[in-house]
C-alpha cells in the first residue's frame, strides 16, 4: 500500500475506523470505539460507532491508535504570493497532510500583501487548486501592514477572510487597535494581534536574561509583550471588539489572559509549540533555527506555558509556521532571520507534553483542533455525527527521529532537527478522503 500523495484521493468509499481510540473535544470524549464515514462528514463517532454501518465500506483496524479531529493551524507563513522559493500551497499543503494538519489559517505576510478582496479570492482559488488541505486566509488588519490605515473589515470577510492580522508586525497606534475593535465587533470579526513593542525588541534577538548575556546577544524583555498585550486587553474591554493573542510566550502574559477572561471580556489567545516545548537554552552554540518570534524565554516561562495550556488559560496551539531559507538563516546569529518550518512537527512536539503528563490527550487537541476552529467560526474541529469527515490517525507512541531532509516543506529551518519523537500520524482525512497514509506497516 504506497503513500497516498496529496490531492490523490483513494476513493469515495465509506470508511470505519474500528478499535480506535476516538478523541473529540467537542464533546468531551475520549473513549475506545468506532468512527463511520461516508459522504464526506461524520456518521458517527464514539462507543458503539452508531448502528448501520455502511456494507460497502473500508474497514481499518486501528490496533486502539487514535483517531481524532484533524488540526486547525491558525498561523501559518506561506510564501505565495512572492516568495514562492520558501513554501507554495502545494508543498504546505504536503506538510500540512502529513503532520496531521486538515486546515491552515495563512497570515497576509506576502507580497503583495493580502489586503485586498481580489487577493482573498486569489488565495481561495490558488489554494483550491494546488493542495486538498483546506486553507483560509487571514486579511490584513491595516493597508499594508503598516498600522496606520484600517482595511476593509466587510468586503475582505465576505470574500473569505476568517479574521484580521497584522501578521508579524504590531499595531502601536492605540487608537488604530481601537478603532479595529471596534468595526470587529460590529461586523463580528475577530482581531489577531502579533503582541511585540518594536521600540523595546529593538534589535534584540533571543530572551533578555542571563543567557543572552552570556552569549553577547542583544535580548528581547518580556515586556515588549507584556506592554502591547495589557493595553489591548483594556482596549478590548472598552470597545467590547473580539481579540485574540496570537501568541504569548511568558507567565506575566497568562496573568493578563487570565484577568481579561475572569471579567468575561471576549479575549482568547494562542501559543506556539516551540514556546510550550523549547526554552532559551535550546539555542546552544548559537543556532539560528532556535531564533524565533516571540523568542524562546526561560524553563520556567516554559512551565507556566504548559500550565496554563492545561488549565485552559491558553486557547489555541500553533506551529508559527514561518519558512526561511539558508539565505536568511545560515547567518551569525543576530543576523539570521526569525522563524522555523513547524507543519509536520506541531504534534509530534505538542505530544510530548501528554507523555510527560502535563496536559490530557482531550485538552491537547481542544487547543489542536476544536479550539481554533471555535473561535474561526469553522465548522471542522469535531467528530460530531454530521460534522465534516477532517481526521487523523494517529499512534501516540510511535518512536522516530526527524531527518530534516526528509521534512516535505521547501525550507528545513526546524528546531527539532535529529529530535526523538514518541507520536507520529499514519492517515489524514480531508472531507471524508485520504490525502495522506504512512507505509503498509502504518495500518492495515
Amino acid at each position: 500500500m504506497p503513500t497516498t500523495p496529496i490531492g490523490r484521493f483513494r476513493d469515495d468509499r465509506p470508511v470505519v475506523f474500528e478499535n480506535a481510540r476516538v478523541i473529540d473535544p467537542s464533546r468531551d470524549l475520549d473513549t475506545p470505539g468506532v468512527v463511520i464515514v461516508a459522504d464526506r462528514r461524520i456518521i458517527a463517532a464514539g462507543p458503539d460507532g452508531g448502528s448501520g454501518r455502511p456494507a460497502d465500506a473500508e474497514v481499518i483496524d486501528c490496533r486502539g491508535a487514535i483517531v481524532a479531529p484533524g488540526l486547525v493551524d491558525m498561523r501559518v507563513f506561506v510564501g505565495e504570493p512572492g516568495a514562492e522559493y520558501r513554501e507554495t500551497f502545494a508543498s504546505a499543503g504536503r506538510a500540512a497532510a502529513a503532520g496531521g494538519v486538515t486546515t491552515l489559517v495563512t497570515m497576509p505576510d506576502t507580497d503583495p500583501v493580502i489586503d485586498d478582496v481580489a487577493l482573498v479570492d486569489f488565495i481561495a482559488r490558488r489554494a483550491r487548486d494546488e493542495t486538498a488541505i483546506r486553507v483560509h486566509p487571514m486579511a490584513a488588519l491595516t493597508k499594508g501592514l503598516r498600522g496606520e490605515e484600517m482595511t476593509e473589515f466587510r468586503l475582505l470577510g465576505e470574500a473569505g477572510a476568517v479574521a484580521f492580522t497584522d501578521g508579524r508586525n504590531t499595531v502601536m497606534n492605540a487608537a488604530i487597535m481601537r478603532r479595529a475593535l471596534t468595526y470587529g465587533r460590529d461586523f463580528g470579526a475577530l482581531i489577531v494581534h502579533h503582541t511585540a513593542d518594536p521600540n523595546l525588541v529593538g534589535n534584540g534577538v533571543m530572551n533578555e536574561g542571563e543567557t543572552a548575556t552570556r552569549l553577547g546577544l542583544a535580548g528581547i524583555p518580556k515586556e515588549a509583550e507584556i506592554i502591547v498585550l495589557e493595553r489591548d486587553i483594556r482596549l478590548a474591554a472598552l470597545t467590547g471588539g473580539r481579540y485574540h493573542a496570537a501568541q504569548v510566550s511568558c507567565a506575566e502574559s497568562l496573568d493578563i489572559i487570565r484577568a481579561a477572561k475572569a471579567r468575561g471580556l471576549d479575549v482568547t489567545c494562542g501559543a506556539s509549540v516551540n514556546n510550550l516545548t523549547l526554552n532559551e537554552n535550546d539555542i546552544g552554540p548559537y543556532r539560528t533555527f532556535f531564533r524565533l518570534s516571540p523568542p524562546l524565554r526561560t524553563d520556567m516561562d516554559r512551565q507556566a506555558m504548559a500550565a496554563g495550556l492545561g488549565d485552559g488559560t491558553i486557547d489555541v496551539v500553533v506551529s508559527n509556521h514561518d519558512p526561511q531559507d539558508v539565505d536568511t538563516k545560515r547567518h551569525p546569529f543576530a543576523e539570521a532571520a526569525d522563524g522555523a518550518v513547524g507543519l509536520e512537527t506541531l504534534l509530534p512536539a505538542a505530544l510530548r507534553l501528554i507523555h510527560d503528563g502535563t496536559v490530557s490527550m482531550l485538552t491537547l487537541f481542544r487547543a489542536l483542533a476544536t479550539k481554533p476552529a471555535e473561535r474561526l467560526g469553522l465548522e471542522v474541529g469535531r467528530l460530531a455525527p454530521g460534522a465534516p469527515a477532517d481526521l487523523i490517525v494517529v499512534d501516540p507512541d510511535r518512536p522516530w527521529v526527524l531527518d530534516p531532509e526528509t521534512l516535505r516543506s521547501r525550507s528545513k529551518n526546524t528546531p527539532f532537527a535529529d529530535a526523538r519523537f514518541s507520536g507520529r500520524v499514519l492517515r489524514t482525512l480531508v472531507a471524508g478522503q485520504t490525502v495522506y497514509e504512512r507505509e503498509a506497516e502504518a495500518i492495515p
